[in-house]
């Protein structure tokens, strides 16, 4: 009788690890799969694909810069972004960092990401291997001599990838970034309508990222509105490195 008692109780203990060991199995695996959407987007599939939108519950959504010559009002949005307590990613290009030290080193001071833009406005997907890398490195290591700052976040000017730009980056150590909403803020129609096209844009969600440019002629004057309504709305503005 006892014997039996004894196997009785070892093999419920059995199946209740079993059970266990399949409800460990079964939730990790769906963190990690849910792990490389959010911080890959598609970096392991045949096609590869730059991050545009990091599913989010919390509210957070990103807000980015493209920051090239002739980016003037750099400095007057980071006392926005100051004065609202908002955090952002500025993708910056090697020509600007030489032009602009103080308001580069800025940056990594008051907390924003530094992203490398790569050329000014020249497509990266018709350069050679070569010459990408050189790009990217050459930025690299200006902001890091600059600042401290290893720079991990990549966009290609445009937004125009192709699968070797994306496979060229990640190699050499970055994640690409585009972006859900477009301020259209490089079209110069003014401050209401950069306002219009970011707080009522159809794919404005928890987890978007929001592309603006430091040297657009109406950008500064409207993001400290941009930056109220989108909270207004519930949500919170912060930088892609923390949206990820």
């Amino acid at each position: 009788m006892m014997e039996k008692e004894i196997s009785f109780a070892w093999y419920r203990l059995r199946g209740l690890g079993l059970v266990c060991l399949c409800s460990f199995v079964f939730f990790f695996g769906a963190y990690l799969a849910n792990q490389r959407s959010i911080a890959v987007n598609g970096l392991a599939g045949a096609q590869a694909m730059p991050v545009d939108y990091v599913q989010r519950e919390d509210g957070a959504l990103a807000l980015s810069f493209d920051v090239t010559q002739g980016s003037g009002d750099v400095g007057l949005i980071l006392d926005i972004l100051k004065a609202q307590q908002a955090k952002a990613t500025f993708f910056v290009t090697a020509d600007w960092v030489d032009a602009h030290p103080a308001e580069t080193k800025r940056m990594a001071d008051e907390g924003h990401d530094i992203g490398s833009r790569g050329s000014d406005r020249e497509s990266m997907t018709e350069k050679s291997p070569a010459e990408v890398r050189r790009i990217l490195e050459e930025t690299s290591e200006k902001v890091k001599n600059l600042t401290g700052v290893q720079m991990k976040l990549f966009r290609a000017p445009y937004g125009e990838y192709d699968s070797a730009l994306v496979s060229i980056a990640v190699a050499e150590g970055y994640l690409p970034i585009r972006w859900s909403v477009d301020s259209e803020d490089w079209k110069d129609y003014g401050i209401e309508s950069i306002i219009k096209k970011v707080t009522e844009n159809t794919q404005l969600d928890a987890g978007a990222i929001i592309r603006m440019h430091g040297g657009a002629r109406h950008t500064a004057q409207a993001l400290e509105t941009i930056i109220e309504d989108l909270r207004q709305q519930g949500y919170v503005p912060t930088s892609v490195s923390q949206l990820l």
